[in-house]
């Protein structure tokens, strides 16, 4: 028992006032959505060079048919290379190009890794496309973060009137519609994105869905093939394998470098038939 001098006082209120516990940092502001026009510089960087440097892409993979009721097969091995050059499209704005290049590609044995010149007893007509060129705008380029890269990605469905009707081409027609589907990705490491360098090591796979390639001869027989390759950019034309650099000295120099200049239409492998078989 306490006496009323040994009673203690009554807490003054600025003995009860809690403590405040110091104030919590705010969180961290998630990092900004890169604009349509960063996300196309960015690609712009993996899949060709901003200071107009040519850029060499060199790709390699299979070919193979389907059908109904037929068993997949695979009856081409597949490699080629593009050749391009970025310039700026001045007259569409400061955030669109220009990518100019040509496009050689060859039908392997499936064996031996060999160019063919004939299968089936058809002469095999390879990739020439000169010119293939494209033009950039900024559109949300569809991107993929796996840990220390990024991946873009690019699904180009086609679907246009054939260049090789059935009816003045009915053997190496597949239909008056030519549809396809191709499927590219290009991937680059975060850090070199984030740094200044105008290009930047990259590697890439492609797909294609494809009627049948008209000088297969298969006419209007149901199915098609599937191309399924992957690729790197190189540090020169000089890295792609030398008997490729061999055939295209021997057949079309031209395709060692890209465009000088912009020029349509472009060419494909059902117009490039068309120009060595004008239709009678």
């Amino acid at each position: 028992m306490t006496t009323p001098a040994e009673t203690p006082a009554e807490p003054t209120p600025a003995e009860t006032t809690p403590v405040e516990a110091p104030a919590e940092p705010p969180p961290a502001e998630a990092p900004a959505e890169p604009t349509p026009a960063e996300l196309l510089r960015s690609f712009a960087r993996t899949r060709a060079s901003l200071d107009g440097e040519e850029v060499t892409y060199w790709w390699s993979g299979d070919v193979y048919s389907w059908a109904p009721d037929e068993p997949y097969q695979r009856v081409f091995g597949f490699e080629g290379l593009n050749v391009a050059r970025l310039v700026q499209d001045a007259e569409a704005g400061p955030d669109a190009y220009q990518l100019l290049t040509r496009e050689a590609a060859f039908y392997l044995d499936p064996a031996t890794r060999e160019i063919l010149e004939t299968w089936q007893e058809q002469p095999v007509v390879h990739v020439w496309n000169d010119p293939a060129n494209q033009k950039w705008r900024p559109f949300p380029i569809p991107t993929t973060a796996l840990g220390g890269q990024v991946c873009f990605s690019l699904e180009i469905p086609l679907a246009y009137p054939s260049p090789l009707p059935v009816a003045q081409y009915p053997v190496h027609s597949a239909g008056d519609t030519y549809k396809a589907l191709e499927l590219f990705q290009f991937f680059a490491d975060r850090a070199d994105l984030d740094g200044p360098a105008p290009s930047v090591p990259a590697t890439m796979s492609w797909s294609r869905m494809s009627p049948w390639l008209p000088w297969m001869a298969q006419g209007q027989r149901p199915g098609g093939l599937t191309f399924h390759c992957r690729g790197r950019k190189l540090g020169s034309y000089g890295e792609v394998p030398e008997r490729t650099r061999a055939y295209i000295a021997d057949h079309h120099p031209e395709f060692a470098h890209a465009p000088e200049e912009w020029s349509e239409p472009n060419e494909t492998s059902w117009t490039y038939f068309r120009k060595l078989n004008p239709p009678r």
